[in-house]
């Protein structure tokens, strides 16, 4: 198989034995790989209504068939498994490394199943494959514990790892690589907490095979060039994604204060321009990028390093806590990352407990003795280290904002800010209705990645609702998400517009199958249907109710900024998810119709 090692490494954690499967070249066909493969597994290999935390349970870390090649961008995995946050699809995404080690080494996917007593890590060198002791890791956190493999390994070994968070069933724990990149959504690190599997090491030295190298060569040649020539190049390398925060609050989306607002008064002091003069050390990029996002960063006052803060760590635990000081979020963001945190999901649910607590539904009683506001560093960096240790009131923001507030009570419900129970990313949508559509019927729960269609809002006009948002929606839930099919960073696309029918043009140099941009589109599509499928099989009262926005984006108007007195009617919501669903071919309770899984090409695998 062109493109792909060819190859899946299996991992039974119960034994102790692993084994080796070929990669079926009709699955290749059908779903590409990365995240479609895994999606593929999670359908038709974890049973119905297993526990996420239990045995049944599998984690499919995957490559796609760009992984590891001189595609620029070309170094994402995707991480999918039953998630124990919502109770149903997670897929989580992660750059760096370690997509071309796994190639290199000779494996397209590992599939983790079954549980270890004690805890391990695997240790992956080419052909030899082996579970080894991690006593002596556990408890530590995870840039510690990449550094430690790192340096009794080697530094040719690309390592991922979980923290105390993943340890203690933190259902929005995370997994980190390359010192800083995250699988970081749905709870992936939990499910390998729950599994014992501290960590993963691998090293590689074979190729990956190409149909027509001289095709390859100079497709890939034709994207560099395209992306070094982009007029967005140069901003875009200097500030990463810290450059969207200033731009947020313009446009009145940067969560403030629990989502209250999207515009935080003091955004100036986290600003991409404040934040490169003050704490940048280093660009840092992941594997075949020519545009390194990532900042490499050193907080003076706290005395730490991070890679960071991303646009989502600086909203959700910046503007959304309401931290001014640029160093007190990269601070924030080093205890998550030690810890094994998602940044978006704790930023979250601090900023919920110091609304609760501001609004007097829970006191210092429920605290241990925390005085909690907004814009109370302290209190915030108490919070996360409560949060990852399952200690006093941590233990109840451990399990997510949905939770908590069924915990709190009162009417805070009102102002927890989920869908699926998966806490909301960096955009306050109340002015943006394809936005809020978006997070609303995000295959994973309220995630921005899979359809990022703000500046749609803002290109057609940020009022009123229509056929064509709910198409664009659609549009962009296939296109955004096919990047982690193909294992490739989305951003070339985005923010340096590369043109996207390249892809279709350097995967038929890669693999020798002629495929359109449009031919990968319906795989895309066919992912998509499928994840929902999932869905619908694992919850049973699965339907429209699960794509309901936070309370808060209907019954509350906007407090402050440019977007002041904006919301979203519930009615209008409702009409949202109406266009959305028949131009899906799903029915009015949003579960896809025979007919559309029969179109496609599912009807074998989903039966009911």
């Amino acid at each position: 198989m062109y493109g792909y090692a060819g190859r899946i490494l299996r991992v039974n954690l119960t034994d102790g034995t692993t084994k080796l499967e070929p990669y079926d070249p009709e699955i290749a066909r059908r779903f590409l790989g990365g995240r479609g493969f895994s999606a593929y597994i999670l359908y038709t290999e974890v049973p119905q209504g297993v526990d996420p935390l239990g045995p049944d349970n599998k984690v499919v870390i995957s490559t796609g068939p760009l992984s590891g090649t001189l595609v620029p961008g070309a170094g994402k995995t995707d991480i999918t498994t039953k998630s124990p946050q919502t109770g149903g699809y997670a897929s989580a995404s992660v750059g760096g490394l370690i997509c071309a080690e796994l190639k290199y080494a000779g494996y397209d996917a590992i599939i983790f199943e079954g549980t270890s007593v004690h805890p391990v890590y695997l240790f992956v060198d080419d052909d030899k494959v082996e579970l080894r002791a991690a006593a002596d890791l556990w408890g530590k956190g995870s840039l510690t514990v990449e550094e430690e493999l790192k340096k009794t390994l080697g530094e040719a070994f690309q390592i991922a790892t979980i923290g105390p968070a993943g340890e203690k069933l933190v259902s929005y724990a995370c997994i980190t690589h390359d010192f800083g990149r995250q699988a970081g959504r749905g709870g992936v690190g939990t499910v390998l907490g729950a599994k014992k599997l501290k960590a993963i090491a691998v090293r590689g030295t074979k190729s990956i095979p190409i149909a027509d190298v001289d095709a390859f060569r100079q497709q890939a040649r034709t994207m560099y060039k395209a992306c070094m020539e982009s007029d967005a190049l140069e901003v875009w390398q200097k500030y990463g994604t810290a450059g969207v925060t200033t731009w947020a609050n313009e446009i009145g989306a940067f969560p403030t204060r629990n989502f209250q607002s999207g515009f935080f008064e003091q955004h100036e002091s986290l600003s991409g321009e404040v934040m490169r003069e003050a704490i940048v050390v280093t660009d840092k990029a992941c594997f075949a990028c020519p545009c390194p996002c990532g900042k490499y960063s050193h907080s003076q006052k706290h005395n730490v390093f991070v890679e960071g803060p991303e646009y989502e760590t600086t909203a959700l635990l910046g503007g959304n806590c309401a931290l001014a000081d640029i160093e007190d979020v990269a601070y924030a963001n080093y205890l998550c990352d030690e810890l094994g945190l998602d940044t978006i999901s704790a930023g979250n649910c601090i900023a919920f407990a110091i609304e609760c607590f501001e609004r007097g539904i829970i006191s210092s009683n429920d605290t241990g003795g925390l005085e909690l506001s907004f814009g109370h560093s302290q209190a915030v960096f108490a919070l996360i280290k409560k949060i990852a240790a399952r200690e006093g009131i941590g233990d109840v923001l451990a399990h997510g904002v949905k939770h908590a507030a069924e915990v709190f009570g009162g009417d805070s419900a009102d102002f927890a800010i989920q869908v699926k129970g998966m806490e909301m990313s960096g955009y306050e949508s109340r002015n943006a209705p394809s936005m809020l559509l978006s997070y609303m019927t995000c295959d994973v729960g309220a995630h921005h990645n899979r359809s990022w269609s703000i500046t749609y809002d803002i290109q057609v006009g940020r009022d009123g609702i229509s056929a064509d948002k709910a198409a664009k929606v659609i549009e962009l839930q296939h296109i955004r998400p096919l990047f982690d099919c193909l294992g490739a960073c989305r951003l070339q696309w985005v923010e340096l517009n590369l043109n996207l029918d390249y892809y279709a043009q350097i995967l038929q140099a890669l693999t020798g199958e002629e495929r359109s941009w449009d031919d990968l589109l319906k795989i895309s599509e066919r992912v998509w249907n499928l994840t929902r499928a999932y869905w619908a099989r694992e919850v049973e009262d699965f339907g429209r109710a699960w794509d309901s926005p936070p309370p808060r984006t209907w019954k509350e108007k906007v407090t402050t900024g440019p977007t002041q007195g904006s919301s979203i009617s519930w009615e209008d919501n409702q009409k949202l998810l109406d266009m959305y669903y028949e131009q899906r071919g799903w029915d009015k309770n949003g579960i896809p119709t025979q007919a559309k899984l029969t179109e496609m090409d599912l009807a074998d695998i989903v039966t009911s």
